[in-house]
């Protein structure tokens, strides 16, 4: 058996893309539209993983110009990715507007959410000391 991949639905490619690619560093892989079933197949994977992607599934708008309404996304659980410097990397997401849900006090963990709502784990490799503003700052939200 080999992994393939993980399927998250997304409302706005561009955003998702900023925060997939710019955000996280994920690399795009290929895209595959598909007009007649009106959907979009967006592969990305970390550099360090290239076998093991994400695939972003758009379902393109209706005549209308409506979109699927997929809700708070928290029935599908999370995606996990290990980084270099875990405060460096909640720095920079935060300096590009998303918030940092769960903060990385320990210098371990992290939770940040995409703009779908998906909920992104950021571990690191190794741990760092606990430093400010992180060691203090509470949660927001949900992750």
């Amino acid at each position: 058996m080999k992994y393939l991949h993980t399927m998250i639905r997304i409302r706005d490619v561009d955003a998702s893309l900023r925060f997939f690619c710019e955000g996280l560093g994920l690399q795009l892989k290929r895209r595959d539209d598909y007009p007649q079933g009106k959907f979009s197949l967006i592969f990305l994977a970390a550099p360090d993983s290239p076998d093991a992607e994400i695939e972003l599934t758009w379902n393109w708008p209706d005549a209308d110009g409506n979109t699927e309404d997929y809700g708070s996304a928290r029935n599908f659980g999370h995606l996990a990715f290990r980084v270099g410097n875990i405060y460096d990397t909640c720095a920079h997401l935060q300096a590009m507007g998303y918030t940092i849900n769960r903060p990385p006090r320990d210098g371990h963990m992290a939770f940040v959410r995409s703009p779908d709502l998906i909920s992104v784990e950021l571990l690191q490799e190794g741990t760092l000391p606990p430093v400010e503003p992180w060691a203090s700052m509470p949660n927001t939200g949900a992750w």
